[in-house]
């Protein structure tokens, strides 16, 4: 009989998300640039290579170990489990036998995979029920939110910081507007200016905010939440919300999330205060924003990753268009 994966958290990812295989990836996109014809032969030759030699951790590593780890709060009767990890990645199955050979040599308990051959990855989300998927690849990570068959997200390099991460707890940070919430509040906010994204947050603070494109995983990191034992304030599973937003923007974001029925364990209504300070404090295995203002600095010190905006959105052209002023008439007619 099937698995029923409805009230399991499904991670898919990246195999270069989950490890450190810059220097492989290096090799292919040099060759790639000189002579297309033989850089998969290239990339080939050096992964059998070097197939039994250790991975280093990749920016996701931290993330899949702790969710991982959430297993042992299982019922005994409860046949699902709490969280899966699926790695779907498009190395062709000889060049990912190296990666299977580390997730063997660190006993991770990761059992399902798809090696594609350079097909995207992406089509086969859905068939493996995939909540969230992580990657480094830009194209697939594009396609996925265009299709909205899930979250995803374009992993940054690993930070700076070697600190260890509490394997006890998973800690999520996430950005709100175009994240967790729609784009509509952001594009007020970007077109008409912060005086009028305030008054209408205001106004409107009884009225949800639309769901964004992290709002499902949002609610079943929620049900994860119920799953796990004791009182749902000292859940393992700890979210939090860093948003720019401050009063009086403020009360819509947290009604909202009672009309979902989702339980936050912190919230940071910054105003502009740079987001790295708190998350810094904060630890997140992950944290989740879709400006790149705020994750280059975040990614130095904690693992990030970017939320691109779908490719017909106003948002992505409203943002496109600034920082091609930014970058003066030059770039905006190369870009064209």
């Amino acid at each position: 009989m099937p698995i029923d994966l409805t009230e399991t958290l499904v991670i898919g990812i990246s195999a270069t998300a989950l490890f450190d295989l810059s220097e492989a990836d290096k090799i292919f996109k040099q060759k790639n640039d000189t002579d297309p014809d033989t850089a998969i032969d290239e990339y080939r030759t050096y992964m059998l290579k070097h197939e039994n030699e250790p991975l280093e951790d990749g920016t996701a590593m931290p993330l899949v170990r702790s969710l991982l780890n959430l297993n042992s709060h299982k019922n005994s009767d409860d046949k699902a489990p709490i969280v899966e990890v699926v790695v779907i990645s498009r190395n062709s199955p000889e060049t990912g036998f190296r990666v299977l050979n580390e997730i063997r040599r660190r006993k991770l308990p990761i059992t399902r995979s798809a090696f594609t051959a350079g097909e995207a990855s992406s089509i086969y989300l859905d068939a493996f029920y995939v909540d969230l998927f992580l990657t480094t690849n830009e194209d697939d990570a594009q396609e996925v939110i265009n299709s909205r068959v899930c979250a995803s997200a374009l992993v940054k390099k690993p930070p700076h910081s070697s600190e260890v991460l509490n394997e006890e707890q998973v800690r999520f940070a996430f950005d709100a507007d175009a994240v967790l919430f729609g784009e509509d509040s952001e594009i007020i906010n970007q077109t008409d200016g912060l005086e009028e994204f305030w008054r209408i947050e205001n106004e409107k603070q009884d009225i949800p905010l639309q769901e964004g494109p992290y709002a499902n995983l949002l609610k079943k990191l929620s049900k994860v939440q119920e799953r796990l034992p004791g009182r749902i304030e000292y859940s393992p599973v700890k979210l939090a919300i860093m948003t720019a937003r401050n009063s009086p923007a403020e009360m819509r974001v947290i009604k909202t999330l009672r009309s979902w029925n989702v339980y936050i364990d912190q919230a940071f209504f910054l105003g502009g205060l740079e987001k790295s300070r708190f998350l810094k404090a904060f630890k997140p295995h992950i944290f989740f924003d879709d400006q790149d203002s705020h994750l280059d600095p975040a990614s130095g010190e904690v693992p990030s990753a970017k939320v691109l905006y779908p490719s017909n959105s106003i948002l992505n052209k409203i943002m496109r268009d600034k920082e091609n002023q930014k970058q003066g008439p030059d770039s905006e007619e190369a870009s064209s």
